[in-house]
């Protein structure tokens, strides 16, 4: 078959990848670079772990994520993944936290609890007096989003991807299985997929009622002299404990240390607006994560990256069919590290055609 997959994040990528192992000719559509700083892929390293919240059911399906890493890796012939695994940190009874190690149990994972005194210890950037407990595991690390994005693009180049960087997608049209390029160039395939990110609803504007588009920020911190060492051998925080909703990625893959936090955000329909950091925004977010982190005033501030993501009201992935046409967010912050499991499991959609399967998946439904 002939098809054309629209956005080159993650999902794109991943996507145009497996259809091209199973012979299709595929071309990749990118309004941007690849890696495009602009989209949610773009970033320079982002988190993998195998803790999910007890029940949800990606705790089962990121087995799956770390099959389909293995087969990238082997590809590209490199792994793209600092495996320095995993802490989070619980603040208050029931919080997110918590919620990651009960996850962890259910599903078998080696973890060690650390009360806060040892944990300090472990751990010198935190402050031991606004903590339950810490936990830590192997069972997690950091992707390499631009080393992935660069080594992928180049792959699909020999393997004969069409790769069209800095083409907009302006519309599409399902029925036609055609996408017309923002110069007019109308180009039809047997299938559209659309990997759009943030960008999807400019395409299909009927799902703002499905996909909320929002803008947020990362910031990006040279850590005070006496925590240096500390934080250049830590494992990636994925929690901060209590309703901060906050995640660390240490020195890894040529990005620096980086803070984020879900209380971070805006709603922002237009993926393109608002990107610029505004004055004191790092600092805003920075000093979101104390408590627990000790000494948060002495992080400088050494750069802010703003970030669009797509969210579902239940932060489950999201899938529609529509004629020739289909489109996939893997979306709500939580997309990437499953991002080569979606590619494998939309072209084996696109091979036997059962679009409950794959919506199951997605939703992490069975």
């Amino acid at each position: 078959m002939k098809i054309s997959v629209v956005g080159a994040g993650i999902a794109g990528l991943s996507t145009a990848w497996a259809l091209a192992k199973q012979g299709h000719s595929v071309i990749l559509f990118e309004q941007g670079t690849i890696p495009n700083p602009m989209g949610a892929s773009g970033d320079h390293h982002r988190i993998i772990r195998r803790a999910y919240g007890a029940g949800s059911g990606y705790g089962t399906a990121i087995t799956e994520a770390y099959e389909a890493w293995d087969e990238v890796w082997a590809d590209l012939g490199q792994s793209c993944l600092d495996p320095r695994g995993f802490m989070a940190v619980s603040r208050e009874p029931g919080d997110e936290a918590e919620d990651y190690l009960n996850g962890l149990r259910e599903g078998g994972w080696p973890c060690d609890v650390l009360q806060p005194g040892e944990a300090a210890k472990r751990f010198p950037f935190l402050d031991p007096d606004t903590i339950r407990y810490a936990f830590v595991s192997p069972e997690g690390g950091a992707l390499h989003c631009r080393r992935i994005g660069f080594g992928l693009a180049a792959w699909l180049q020999v393997n004969g991807v069409s790769l069209r960087q800095t083409m907009r997608v302006r519309e599409v049209d399902p029925a036609r299985a055609a996408v017309t390029t923002e110069d007019g160039r109308v180009i039809e395939a047997d299938m559209v997929i659309v990997t759009a990110g943030a960008w999807v609803t400019k395409l299909f504007p009927d799902l703002v009622s499905d996909l909320a588009a929002y803008r947020t920020a990362v910031v990006y911190l040279d850590p005070p002299s006496h925590l240096a060492e500390a934080w250049a051998h830590a494992p990636v925080v994925l929690d901060v404990g209590g309703e901060t909703d906050g995640y660390i990625l240490p020195p890894s893959g040529g990005g620096g240390l980086k803070f984020g936090s879900g209380l971070h955000k805006m709603k922002n329909a237009d993926a393109d607006a608002n990107r610029e950091p505004v004055a004191g925004e790092g600092e805003t977010v920075r000093n979101l994560f104390a408590p627990p982190m000790r000494d948060i005033e002495q992080y400088r501030v050494t750069d802010v990256v703003t970030c669009a993501y797509t969210f579902t009201e239940d932060e489950r992935f999201f899938v529609d069919r529509r004629d020739n046409c289909l489109v996939v967010s893997a979306c709500s912050g939580h997309g990437y590290k499953f991002g080569a499991a979606v590619g494998r499991r939309v072209a084996q959609y696109v091979e036997h055609g059962d679009f409950g399967a794959l919506k199951a998946w997605m939703r992490a439904e069975g």
